[in-house]
């Protein structure tokens, strides 16, 4: 296959979000996640062996990575390296909508908070 043409509206979701497995995707080097959450919303405390990129479209994030907080608004970038605990949680007033990329054919997450 030269190329795909995906719907974000058929893809699995997974806590508010539209979740792409780049492993069902012949082997595609990166995995996405679709995130559209309120206020409050966000997953909780974990890291990955791989690189995650966040790309903030609408709203604002608190992101916890390692020991540090930085609030995150539209328009920013976050990149996590390897190995490192975080999560969000949208700290504003509306939706907040951003794409995750797993710098990996397929998710592998260790959860550090139930």
């Amino acid at each position: 296959m030269e190329f795909a043409v995906l719907n974000q509206s058929e893809l699995p979701t997974a806590d508010g979000a539209r979740v792409c497995d780049g492993s069902g995707l012949n082997g595609t080097d990166i995995s996405q996640i679709f995130v559209d959450v309120p206020p409050g919303g966000g997953p909780r405390l974990h890291r990955h062996p791989y690189k995650e990129v966040f790309v903030v479209h609408e709203g604002r994030a608190r992101f916890t990575i390692g020991k540090a907080s930085t609030d995150i608004a539209a328009g920013e970038i976050v990149i996590i390296e390897a190995g490192i605990p975080h999560k969000f949680v949208n700290s504003g007033e509306g939706r907040l909508r951003q794409t995750d990329i797993h710098l990996r054919s397929g998710f592998e997450t260790e959860w550090l908070e139930s």
